[in-house]
């Protein structure tokens, strides 16, 4: 997903300092292995490469391990490592699959010459420069118009009641017991914020190459999507699940657009399943990039071609709910859904207005396998969110409709504990009210309370 490449300073301006590319000009490509020998891993020792939570989690849903969870034999990656000139920055399991980074590109297709490579293919070239991260400055207080006295949910009122959201949490259901992995660009002063304060972080990572120094100096995409969802103040803003916990996972790389952040992003969705992780929010989306030649075709839009969509078509079979954000390209010349909204077994979501209508840049479907796409709405034209500065604003997006999605799956998830991840993608999609479902509208707006009468029969 192209997020702005600058970040707001601490004049309160919209500033940017343009650097060169952190150790000069490099390579990173994607290589695919041909199998997973010589490894000590066993699928009866699973504790080995999955936590117990992991592993209960499939047990529960009657999920099988299998070869996929395996990691990469060791023995392939060492003799990749001793190769000259080669640094490995990444890797994915469930595709079976290495990045490696290199100064020459003639040292990468050395590679092919190792029994185990099946084929590899470039997936970045560092530009000249980069702008820079610059950590903002934030407000400890709202304002005072900002708290809504007759509102529990204060500004965020509306869009949890257009899910019927609240309706769960007065039964309890907040979400308790479930964790949220959430992958995005960067947290921005998520550790500073006071009303952020009181959100239960089970974990923070980065797959990005480079590595952030500190991801809560990055963007504050992930802040808005994260506030959403865990903000618990009462007569100001409430989300849709403050008592879940949850994982910040960075992998968006805001200042390049390249095929290898899809590898970043399978990282972060393997490393949130291993940590045993319920639900992963994903207001993230791929399809042009800055090397034109790599950009995605409306024909691989299947679910199964793209290395991404690909990824997060096995979420829902390791047990976990994707919810994805459908994309803003509806008023562009794509038009259609970004990469993984097209993936099988997950929630897409698009954006709505206060008064319902469509937003005109929520991306449409169908995939080109002919399946419905977006799935459900839900407000993201605008949505209230808390930015990296610390006030309350509007925004818009696809990405600020996928976690007002995300936190009540958490609540109904809560509810419901025996369904499966299917069941409830199933359940929360056939709460909709649109009755005719279609492609610009999906399944319309869910309604968790009839989700949840349904699942309870």
């Amino acid at each position: 997903m192209a997020l702005p490449s600058v970040v707001w300073g601490s004049r309160g301006v919209n500033e940017a300092e343009m650097v060169s590319y952190p150790g000069g000009k490099c390579y990173i490509f994607r290589l695919k292995l041909t199998d997973k020998k010589n490894t000590p891993y066993r699928l009866d020792k699973p504790l080995d490469f999955l936590s117990q939570r992991a592993i209960d989690r499939r047990k529960k849903q009657h999920l099988a391990i299998d070869s996929t969870d395996l990691p990469i034999s060791p023995a392939y990656l060492s003799a990749i490592a001793k190769c000259e000139k080669i640094q490995i920055v990444g890797k994915s399991k469930w595709n079976n699959s290495v990045l490696i980074k290199c100064n020459h590109q003639n040292n990468a297709y050395k590679l092919l010459k190792l029994p185990f490579v099946r084929n590899l293919v470039q997936v970045f070239s560092s530009p000249d420069s980069i702008s820079s991260s610059i950590r903002s400055s934030f407000k400890k207080e709202f304002n005072r118009w900002d708290t809504i006295p007759d509102s529990r949910y204060g500004v965020a009122v509306n869009q949890i009641t257009s899910l019927n959201g609240d309706r769960l949490h007065s039964m309890g259901y907040r979400g308790k017991g479930k964790i949220i992995a959430v992958l995005d660009a960067g947290f921005m002063n998520v550790d500073r914020i006071p009303a952020l304060h009181q959100i239960k972080i089970a974990g923070i990572d980065d797959f990005v190459v480079p590595k952030s120094k500190n991801i809560f100096a990055e963007s504050d995409h992930g802040t808005m999507v994260l506030s959403l969802m865990a903000t618990d103040m009462p007569g100001t803003f409430i989300g849709t699940a403050p008592d879940a916990s949850y994982m910040l996972l960075r992998c968006e790389d805001t200042r390049t657009e390249s095929l290898a952040e899809e590898t970043y992003w399978a990282e972060a969705v393997e490393y949130a399943d291993s940590a045993g992780v319920d639900i992963i929010n994903s207001s993230l989306g791929y399809h042009d990039f800055d090397d034109s030649s790599t950009n995605h075709k409306y024909y691989e839009m299947d679910g199964l071609t793209t290395s991404i969509s690909r990824t997060a078509s096995m979420l829902a079979d390791k047990g976990i709910i994707l919810v994805n954000s459908a994309g803003n390209d509806g008023m562009g010349t794509w038009k259609k859904l970004n990469f993984p909204a097209d993936a099988r077994n997950i929630i897409t979501v698009g954006a709505i207005t206060p008064m319902g209508d469509n937003a005109a840049f929520s991306a449409v479907g169908p995939t080109a396998d002919g399946r419905i796409k977006p799935d459900v709405m839900a407000y993201g034209s605008p949505a209230v969110v808390i930015s990296g500065r610390g006030t309350i604003v509007d925004d818009m997006g696809t990405s600020f409709s996928a976690p007002l999605i995300s936190g009540m799956v958490a609540c109904l998830w809560q509810a419901l504990p025996n369904k499966t991840a299917k069941e409830i993608i199933n359940i929360v999609i056939h709460s909709g009210n649109n009755i005719h479902p279609d492609n610009v509208y999906g399944y319309g707006v869910p309604d968790f309370q009839k989700a949840y009468n349904s699942g309870k029969r």
